[in-house]
């Protein structure tokens, strides 16, 4: 039996396809996008893992809680490297940031007392009890759905996210990373820190209001103003000038042109401004 990947490709600004990176694997492209699972590895350590990830003549896909995996099967070559075995799963308190491990399940990401509210609301929005007792910090920073409101709001707690590579370990703001997937290549996510603090603030708008948000803004209030996310504009969600909005080219789908989700994210963070006294 083999398994397959399925997920939407996001899109650029200006609306082309771009085959999305899932933990250090690329997508084919097509409105979805499926691959063959054909070899499956357990590795005891992060040094095995990554042995196994850069081998040359192999592709393969790391995961964690395996959300984004399914039964089915395509013709084609990938092995799956599943970190289960020992990736951290703790969440702590280091000076002013709070860290989280990349097997991190959000439901215990929402249920710890040092995550800020902002991070346990959208975490709950990510899914079901079910996907949320699976899902994984890490998985879901690698994916960076261009929906994803707990995405958008690691941007605005400033999340930065280690990842370890075959001969050092670096550290990087979400932002570059989210801006530069190439980061995941040969690398996997091994943890995710973000800023404590700061009052915050949402705004949604969905078909429901169980739905995902077809667009949604959130800010934090930090030293020089607000620091703002955006979701649905882009093909990742982005963290933006307020004053810059108006600039944004998103993308459109079924559920919204690009026009009427531009309308939408200057109402959202009009909206979340004024929820936070006004001063962005």
């Amino acid at each position: 039996m083999a398994a397959i990947i399925c997920r939407q490709i996001r899109k650029n600004r200006k609306g082309e396809l771009v085959p999305p990176t899932i933990l250090g694997f690329q997508l084919r492209t097509g409105e979805f996008a499926m691959q063959a699972i054909t070899g499956y590895h357990r590795p005891s350590g992060l040094d095995e893992a990554l042995a196994l990830l850069n081998r040359d003549d192999v592709q393969s896909v790391v995961i964690g809680g395996g959300t984004l995996i399914g039964a089915g099967f395509v013709p084609a070559s990938a092995e799956i490297v599943d970190i289960q075995a020992f990736a951290d799963a703790t969440i702590e308190l280091r000076h002013e940031r709070i860290r989280y491990g990349a097997m991190v399940r959000l439901q215990d990401l929402i249920d710890h007392s040092a995550t800020p509210p902002l991070l346990a609301e959208t975490a709950r929005r990510e899914g079901p009890n079910t996907l949320r007792n699976a899902a994984t910090v890490g998985g879901t920073i690698a994916a960076a759905h261009f929906e994803s409101e707990l995405v958008a709001a690691f941007l605005v707690q400033d999340a930065s996210v280690k990842i370890s590579l075959p001969d050092h370990a670096v550290e990087v703001s979400l932002e570059e990373l989210l801006g530069d997937s190439t980061l995941l290549e040969r690398g996997i996510i091994t943890s995710v820190s973000v800023a404590g603090g700061g009052e915050t603030a949402t705004a949604r708008t969905g078909r429901t209001p169980a739905d995902t948000s077809i667009v949604a803004a959130l800010g934090r209030v930090v030293a020089d103003g607000i620091r703002l996310g955006l979701t649905g504009v882009a093909a990742h969600p982005i963290v933006i000038d307020p004053a810059a909005v108006d600039s944004l080219e998103p993308p459109e789908d079924f559920r919204g042109s690009s026009a009427y989700r531009k309308e939408l994210a200057k109402t959202l963070t009009a909206r979340v401004i004024d929820l936070l006294g006004g001063a962005a």
